[in-house]
């Protein structure tokens, strides 16, 4: 028998802390218990249902509980659930990793596996590291990360995350890295476009790179899309312009495509639409279809060759007991699998064009700015009293800058669950994310949604 909503609600309160969560806020503003899901619909213990626009964190890429990721998990089950993969090796370890190396026409052909994004962003940061040791640069070990950037939240990772809320509580256990200007196009001033801003914040990064080139192993970027920063956009013009730049003074390129990879920005990876490869790609998230923990770095012939050595020392030290899991592997190629017999990029376009169709209203709303869409992501910035917070200073994903952006975002949450939808802003910009499965009336009413939850929320503050 299925507990009740509010002793589900309660018993979480009491025993599990939630991630990036002030707990406090809970006794406002209760959890969301979920008792099972289905194609884009949450339902909870009380037989509520609620369109889940936001994909669970941007990880349910084909929605909750489809029949051929459920069926390619259980087939796994019944034959190896997990072996370590130091020593070891697997089917569905290796057929992922060739994979996921066809789909960079094998420019980046070797695959290390772990857990969760920020650990494939440390992966990668170590990987840049030991790759210029190993290469007798040893000095070349600082990073650079983007203004409002967002990689994660353990130590290495927060190094290159450009989010104040962070820096000011664990800033003294952090190894800061440079930081460079943000290429958000929100930030074009009157007759520039997104280019020319891509154009000021390369110039930021050469000037960087000139100065510090001999000390500096990986610049890192989430590329057309900086998420948490609010789903700030940027031209592909600024990840040629950093690629060129990383050739010519000898800096590794990371591309961080854990929220943006796997066709969220219309192509199957975000770099693509640049017309270039990182040295590093970090993928997670949507990678497994949202079922289980799974993240992988791609990276270069060139890498891979530095640390291939008799010298254990030489070698990438890196490992954790759960590597290559099979059950996350399976689900991983079930999701792939799913690109091809849907033909998903192509029916996004469609599905996605609807989506912004419905919200056409919102571009002549006196609230609203920025209203904009890359791919099958779409986000909008709201203004309040007048005063537009634009996000380009965003806090992250825990959307709580200042008091007004907190009070805004939970405000929201709570009126789109209301009207039957999961949406979560982060600060003041509210974004859809939605699975790759919705139908038209689906579409319909998450923008109904959407729509009223923006009416309700600007009017409870008059």
């Amino acid at each position: 028998m299925q507990p009740s909503q509010s002793d589900l609600a309660a018993r979480s309160l009491r025993a599990v802390w939630h991630p990036c969560t002030q707990m406090k806020h809970h006794e406002r503003t209760p959890l969301l218990p979920v008792a099972r899901a289905r194609g884009a619909w949450l339902y909870g213990p009380d037989g509520g249902r609620y369109l889940d626009g936001i994909s669970s964190w941007w990880v349910n890429l084909f929605g909750h509980s489809h029949p051929a990721i459920n069926a390619a998990v259980a087939d796994q089950m019944a034959t190896l659930e997990h072996v370590m993969l130091a020593g070891c090796t697997h089917e569905p370890a290796v057929a992922l990793a060739e994979r996921l190396s066809a789909l960079t026409g094998r420019t980046l052909g070797h695959a290390f596996f772990a857990s969760d994004g920020a650990s494939a962003v440390e992966i990668a940061l170590k990987m840049s590291f030991h790759f210029w040791r190993n290469q007798g640069e040893a000095a070349k070990q600082e990073f650079v990360c983007i203004d409002n950037g967002y990689h994660g939240e353990t130590l290495g990772a927060l190094g290159v995350t450009d989010v104040a809320l962070f820096r000011d509580a664990y800033g003294p256990l952090l190894r800061h890295a440079h930081r460079v200007a943000t290429p958000d196009a929100r930030q074009a001033a009157p007759g520039e476009s997104a280019a020319d801003v891509a154009t000021r914040a390369l110039a930021d990064v050469s000037k960087l790179f000139e100065d510090r080139a001999g000390h500096l192993a990986a610049i890192i970027v989430e590329p057309l899309v900086q998420c948490a920063a609010g789903m700030a956009m940027h031209d592909p013009e600024y990840l040629r312009g950093l690629r060129k730049l990383c050739d010519e003074h000898g800096v590794h390129l990371i591309a961080d495509e854990i929220a943006v990879g796997f066709g969220r920005t219309g192509t199957f990876f975000a770099h693509e639409q640049a017309g270039i490869r990182p040295d590093f790609l970090c993928l997670s998230k949507g990678i497994s279809g949202g079922y289980l923990p799974l993240s992988v770095v791609l990276s270069t012939d060139r890498i891979h060759a530095a640390f291939y050595a008799d010298d254990l020392a030489r070698g990438f030290l890196h490992s954790h007991s759960y590597t290559g899991n099979p059950l996350a592997c399976r689900a991983a190629l079930a999701t792939l699998d799913l690109f091809d017999s849907t033909d998903a990029l192509v029916t996004n376009r469609k599905r996605f064009d609807s989506l912004e169709k419905a919200l056409s209203p919102l571009a002549a709303h006196p609230h609203v700015a920025h209203l904009r869409r890359r791919g099958g992501i779409l986000a909008f910035d709201v203004r309040e009293e007048g005063s537009l917070v634009e996000g380009t200073s965003a806090e992250g994903r825990c959307a709580e800058r200042r008091p007004t952006d907190a009070s805004f975002a939970r405000r929201y949450a709570a009126n789109a669950l209301a009207a039957g939808a999961l949406l979560r802003p982060i600060g003041q910009t509210v974004y859809l994310m939605p699975p790759y499965v919705l139908d038209e009336e689906e579409i319909t009413l998450l923008a109904d949604a959407t729509l009223t939850a923006l009416a309700q929320t600007l009017e409870s503050r008059t």
